[in-house]
């Protein structure tokens, strides 16, 4: 009884911090008095190409969206919006279905709604008109299946701030993301090449339909980023000034109210810089809520650097004494260096291995070239080449990520993986191509064909199938683990049998033998994952954990 007094209590004073500070915000909306609100006229060319306008949006035959979008912010914004309506109303459903998931609960997903409508009150306050508009134009075509969650426009504001959200209250590992750059000695032509993977991971459906997006705004420099339908913010791009901008989450506090996202912030960085010093000026007038590293590159300076963000200072990391800079998910600049939050994460993640695994393939091929750094983002070995397992997340290529992309800042020229992850083609963009030559015919892609890079041939093997069917088994595993129901008695050999070096399959075994009390079972298992190469501190002291409690049994 004390209990649920306790509850509703919590629920009214909940329902009170809603009311009194959400009344601005969800009734805000940006300044368009200054922009063209003509709606869009979209012709269908075929089912996978469109034109609105100068705008255009079609799917290359690697599979890859190309959207080409230009004006002022709310010209852009629903000139997107139009042209992407579909895939945007599919990629919001995706999405929140996965919240369902997440909180089944309805009473939990009303509780949710009204904290994200407390907790992202002062967003508007903290995202500039110009991008607010953009955002605005964009949420006119979005579905109205979800207004229970918030207004269209709100709604599409939130979602900008979802993967810091996440971040800062659940420390989701949606994002293990690794970055590096080369340049000098370290380069094959002394240019400054970068490449990233961005595991950033929802579901298989929510990567299904990637989007290279070509920008060219009234204001700033015309850009390039790769992004999905309804996304506005900034992950990976680079703009005609030969700025890249790429992101790395870090160990975050939680903070007590949204602020700037990181996806806009650097949205912004590649809109407006071009050169470092512009970019670390425009980061030092915003203020973030998450702790985040910003590698930006730069032609003018041909070099790369990381601005080191969170919620309390900023840092600029410029490596001393190399042509080359390597980014996980730890910081490592002086401000930041022996943060205890960062130690934590530097002990107890899997950013070192990464890191270090960085090291060791840069030293083994001195003079990165595209080609080269390809095969970096594709590496699915450990360090000294042992076998991880598929999928795992000391892997530079976990098998997971929503793009991998390699920049070339001085030649203008990015490459985008096609999937599935970053192990279909590398397909190449020319920014002066697209942005200083008319389009002729907008039904014809925009990439270079010549300077693709090939699928990896990975793709065409058994293990790759295999690790396919594991994905399977191992949603399947789950659901038997959480329902507490009995596992067919060939299920467990067949299902270690398709991705026998990774420990998770011995891990979940265990965890089931457990469960209906076959302890030696258990126990076996148990042993068997610690015999390899397990992910993160954590996760093996929650082994060694069960086998102390199974010594006792």
């Amino acid at each position: 009884m004390r209990n649920r007094i306790v509850l509703f209590f919590f629920i009214g004073f909940l329902l009170i911090l809603v009311s009194c500070g959400t009344a601005k915000s969800a009734h805000h909306k940006p300044d368009l008095s200054t922009y063209n609100n003509a709606v869009p006229v979209v012709t269908k060319l075929s089912d996978s190409a469109f034109i609105s306008g100068k705008n255009s949006f079609l799917k290359n035959k690697q599979g890859l969206w190309e959207l080409y979008a230009e004006g002022d912010p709310l010209e852009i914004g629903l000139n997107t919006g139009a042209l992407t309506d579909s895939l945007l109303k599919k990629q919001q459903q995706i999405f929140f279905s996965k919240i369902t998931d997440i909180v089944p609960s309805k009473f939990q997903q009303k509780l949710l709604r009204s904290f994200l409508k407390w907790y992202n009150r002062k967003l508007y306050l903290n995202v500039t008109n110009e991008y607010q508009a953009e955002i605005y134009g964009l949420s006119e075509y979005t579905s109205h299946e979800f207004d229970n969650i918030g207004p269209q426009y709100q709604r599409s504001l939130y979602l900008h701030a979802a993967h810091d959200l996440g971040h800062a209250l659940q420390d989701l590992a949606l994002v293990g993301c690794s970055s590096f750059a080369a340049w000098g000695e370290k380069s094959e032509d002394g240019n400054l090449i970068l490449g990233r993977n961005f595991d950033f991971y929802v579901n298989d459906a929510f990567a299904e339909n990637k989007i290279a997006a070509f920008i060219n705004p009234k204001e700033g420099h015309p850009f390039m980023m790769v992004t999905w339908p309804g996304m506005i913010g900034a992950v990976s791009g680079m703009n005609l000034e030969g700025i890249t901008v790429t992101i790395n989450a870090s160990k975050s506090e939680i903070p007590l109210t949204a602020k700037t996202p990181i996806s806009i912030l650097t949205r912004e960085i590649l809109q407006y810089a071009k050169n470092l010093d512009e970019a670390v000026s425009i980061a030092k007038k915003r203020k973030v809520f998450v702790s985040e590293s910003i590698m930006v590159g730069s032609a003018n300076d041909n070099k790369a650097i990381l601005i080191e963000v969170s919620p309390e200072k900023m840092d600029v990391y410029d490596v001393p004494n190399t042509s080359q800079l390597i980014c996980s998910n730890h910081f490592q600049g002086e401000a930041f260096k022996n943060d205890e939050r960062n130690q934590a994460q530097i002990d107890n993640s899997h950013s070192k291995y990464r890191y270090e695994r960085m090291q060791e393939l840069l030293s083994e091929n001195p003079k990165v070239n595209p080609k080269i750094a390809s095969e970096i983002l594709r590496n699915k070995e450990g360090l000294q080449n042992i076998a991880l397992g598929y999928g795992n997340e000391k892997a530079l290529n976990q098998l997971m990520a929503h793009h991998g992309v390699i920049f070339k800042p001085k030649e203008k020229l990015v490459w985008v993986s096609a999937n599935p992850y970053q192990l279909g083609e590398f397909v190449c963009y020319n920014l002066d191509t697209v942005f200083k030559q008319k389009k002729v015919n907008p039904a014809i892609s925009l990439e270079e064909e010549n300077l693709n890079i090939a699928k990896d041939p990975f793709i065409k093997t058994t293990a790759f199938l295999k690790y396919q069917k594991f994905r399977i088994e191992d949603h399947k595993i789950d659901l038997y683990l959480k329902n507490k129901t009995e596992i067919p008695t060939d299920f467990i050999q067949n299902y270690q049998s398709l991705n026998p070096d990774y420990w998770v399959v011995y891990y979940k075994a265990g965890l089931y033998f457990y469960q209906i009390k076959q302890y030696q079972l258990a126990q076996e298992n148990f042993e068997k994952a610690l015999t390899k190469e397990i992910t993160t501190v954590p996760d093996k002291e929650a082994i060694e954990k069960y086998l102390k409690k199974l010594k006792r049994k």
